[in-house]
């Protein structure tokens, strides 16, 4: 039962990293419905972090008041950074880039971020190339194989694969919604591609100052509301500048409601506290190599419920993914266990060495009142000889005696 409890603490990180990726694929579903029912997808995020502002502010006064860090100045701006970075703009750059090209141009872009955190956390020193060591290798492997993957996956058909369906169209609107914003912006690729990369590095120097933000503010349901409370500011502000119509903004008892509140309380709310302890537990590139995981779960939900086609490239790359998320996991657990059995100190170097001394007496004769007493430390310190052999130190019980 011990060993079962230490495997389940052991992969308590990578179960909520795939239970995040599994929650990230509802709120995918939910913005695509509520595209096609004409709402904006900036007042979408505008509501998003005010839903979660809302929610986690009293989980994180219910169960942090007690233990909450002194707030700093510093602690204040890693939260800002963390709502401009982390909230409003890799989520409005991934909009942009949905509008300029297309989803499947989106996804396959947005493959790039554990390539993107590597470098910055490399750059950072929040992680070692240690090409030497296997566990560097496979990490640094596992993630080229992840990406490649997740192109794989996104760019190449091959043959159908035939798989039951349950013949769930409800989201066909969308493709032909996303096909003529391509048409029409077709020469926009390039601003596309860079708001993509703007996207993804925002969201890898994110995932950066979560790291530091970890170790300086250990409160994750208040760092949370901290940085909801500063990317609904941001966000509000840049909605209100782009949209002025007050009729997108109402919200009734319908699909906008929902997406707004799902968005609020689970991505923007639960998962940014799992993925603020899987950064602190592991670090920023272990949780960015579970994004592809997010297309894999789009393939195979999309074959199975809304009757789309599964190719043979979706397999492939599926595998190429489970693979290169596999590798990453071995070389993070291998560094974990090095790095602790560095951090746990020998016991034997808070041993202290008990001291023997052996006592040599000379019995030539009393009446030269003279004995020879030689003592030899094993701890190092020092050799005395004594020219008085009338004294005998002999240790009985513990206790020296004269």
């Amino acid at each position: 039962m011990r060993d079962i409890c230490e495997l389940i603490d052991e992969l308590k990180p990578a179960i909520l990293m795939v239970l995040v990726q599994m929650l990230y694929l509802g709120i995918n579903i939910l913005y695509k419905l509520v595209v096609v029912d004409g709402m904006n997808l900036r007042i979408v995020i505008a509501y998003r972090f005010v839903f979660a502002t809302a929610f986690m502010a009293p989980l994180a006064f219910i169960f942090e008041r007690k233990k909450r860090p002194k707030m700093t100045w510093t602690i204040l701006f890693l939260g800002l950074i963390s709502g401009l970075f982390g909230g409003t703009l890799s989520q409005t750059l991934y909009l942009e880039t949905l509008a300029l090209t297309t989803a499947t141009f989106a996804s396959a872009m947005n493959n790039l971020l554990p390539a993107m955190t590597f470098v910055m956390a490399l750059f950072f020193g929040l992680e070692k190339l240690n090409w030497k060591a296997a566990a560097g290798k496979a990490k640094i492997i596992g993630t080229l194989i992840g990406i490649s993957g997740a192109m794989l996956l996104t760019l190449y058909k091959g043959a159908r694969i035939p798989t039951p369906s349950f013949h769930v169209t409800v989201l066909r609107p969308l493709t032909s919604h996303v096909a003529s914003s391509h048409s029409s912006s077709g020469g926009n690729t390039l601003l596309g591609a860079l708001a993509a990369v703007g996207g993804i590095s925002s969201f890898s120097m994110w995932l950066i100052v979560q790291s530091k933000m970890s170790k300086r503010y250990p409160c994750h349901y208040s760092s949370t509301a901290l940085m909801s409370f500063a990317a609904s500011v941001f966000s509000v502000g840049f909605a209100l500048c782009s949209e002025r119509d007050w009729n997108q903004w109402k919200l009734g008892w319908n699909i906008r409601l929902l997406t707004v509140a799902y968005a609020g309380l689970v991505p923007a709310g639960v998962n940014v506290v799992m993925i603020a302890w899987c950064v602190h537990k592991r670090g920023p590139l272990f949780v960015s190599v579970f994004n592809p995981l997010l297309l894999l779960f789009l393939a195979f939900v999309g074959s199975f419920f809304m009757d789309e086609m599964l190719h043979l490239g979706s397999i492939i790359g599926g595998v190429l993914i489970v693979c290169g998320l596999y590798m990453v996991l071995w070389g993070k657990a291998k560094e974990m266990k090095m790095m602790n059995l560095l951090d746990v100190p020998s016991q034997t170097l808070h041993v202290s060495s008990p001291s023997v001394e052996i006592i040599v007496k000379s019995s030539i004769g009393d009446q030269k009142g003279n004995n020879l007493s030689a003592s030899n430390v094993v701890n190092g310190d020092h050799q005395d000889s004594s020219e008085n052999g009338n004294k005998v130190i002999r240790d009985d019980d513990g206790k020296n005696q004269e």
